[in-house]
């Protein structure tokens, strides 16, 4: 992760900052953090869990919406780019005509491991989601062939890993059939 040569910045500042280079940051304490971009594996397992919640959003007839890529303010001067996000409709209309940061927090989020975003997404980002109250977040992980699902129980999560043919089971889509081992054959090209 490289830091840009902006020092400071607000959250104000971060809803329209371009740099005009196309990279995408994410704001750690008025700080610019530059995102990797992802590999073609890290896409696939995206692209198949957001297909995934698309279908199940539409077979329950609800109104949630899934994103890819959407900010979730995380502080006074924080925001985090999530890989997934469900939020309600009247969260998306909210931010209908501007940047895509949601200030309140998403039904659901989910995160896609990569090697140089393991501390980020299994210790900072699960105390700043705990801290914004979203209720339910995956830390879907490649390097170890994991999903963790962490349910906010009293401000804190509760942490339950799903390995191989097991279902994974979220209280946001309690219906939800996909096995952790069709997340990650999704992200192989074989």
């Amino acid at each position: 992760m490289v830091t840009t040569p902006v020092t400071s910045i607000t959250f104000e500042e971060y809803l329209t900052y371009d740099d005009g280079n196309g990279f995408h940051y994410e704001l750690v304490d008025g700080r610019l953090e530059l995102m990797n971009p992802p590999t073609i594996q890290h896409f696939l397992i995206v692209d198949f869990l957001d297909t995934a919640l698309k279908a199940e959003i539409k077979r329950c007839n609800s109104t949630w919406l899934c994103f890819r890529e959407t900010g979730v303010r995380t502080g006074r001067n924080k925001s985090r780019l999530t890989d997934l996000c469900v939020v309600t409709l009247e969260q998306a209309r909210e931010l209908l005509n501007a940047s895509a940061v949601f200030e309140s927090p998403p039904l659901l989020i989910v995160e896609v491991v990569s090697p140089e975003s393991v501390k980020r997404d299994y210790r900072y980002k699960r105390s700043e989601y705990a801290a914004l109250e979203v209720p339910e977040y995956w830390i879907v992980d490649p390097l170890e062939t994991k999903i963790s699902v962490l349910l906010l129980e009293e401000g804190l999560y509760e942490e339950t890993v799903f390995r191989s043919n097991q279902q994974i089971v979220s209280l946001t889509f309690p219906e939800l059939a996909i096995t952790v081992d069709q997340v990650f054959t999704a992200g192989n090209l074989s």
